[in-house]
């Protein structure tokens, strides 16, 4: 009696068949579609607020409306298509909100409150900054004093490792100190050299 073998034709079929069904499904379901149809039938309550930019409250000794205060570096968000402002927004400074900003403008106050008497004098020496500084409490490794032009000295000082971070500048002028929150990709209050 002769048997015809199809073991190895039967083997062969499988793969073809599973490539078969795989083919089918292809193209039919998009990324998205689940949520997409899950939003339309289940819409969000009118009532439900979603999260947004924290709200701010009137710190000690501020009006009642108070102003977000404008870092240097600060730039807004990023036009579509922007594609420098998109590749350097790792070194725009987070905002401080809440207590948070609470805490970095009391601390600019006594920054320069600390330095008015350098202004007036007209020492700008980076070393005699930086002993104000220290002078207020903050650790010599946590502050940072560099001439800022002919006239100046810039200084940054984390004052916390939340981080807080106050970066200012004092010249014949003015001085001026502004908090902010870190950086995103990155730890301290130095502005980063790479992004992500």
């Amino acid at each position: 009696m002769t048997m015809i073998r199809t073991t190895g034709v039967r083997r062969g079929m499988l793969p073809v068949a599973m490539l078969a069904v795989l083919a089918a499904g292809c193209g039919t379901h998009q990324a998205g579609d689940t949520a997409d149809a899950y939003r339309r039938s289940h819409p969000t309550p009118t009532g439900i607020s979603t999260p947004s930019t924290p709200a701010d409250f009137p710190c000690p000794g501020e009006s009642p409306t108070p102003a977000p205060p404008a870092t240097a570096h600060t730039t807004g968000p990023a036009a579509p298509g922007d594609r420098y402002a998109e590749n350097h927004g790792f070194r725009v400074p987070f905002p401080l909100h809440g207590r948070r900003r609470c805490d970095g403008l009391e601390a600019v106050g006594r920054i320069e409150a600390a330095l008015e008497p350098l202004r007036k004098r007209g020492d700008f020496a980076p070393e005699h900054t930086l002993d104000a500084l220290t002078g207020l409490g903050y650790p010599a490794g946590k502050v940072r004093s560099y001439e800022n032009g002919p006239t100046g000295v810039g200084f940054l000082i984390e004052v916390d490792a939340s981080p807080l971070c106050v970066e200012g500048a004092m010249d014949r002028d003015s001085t001026r100190a502004d908090p902010f929150g870190g950086y995103p990709d990155h730890s301290g209050c130095d502005t980063p050299s790479g992004g992500h």
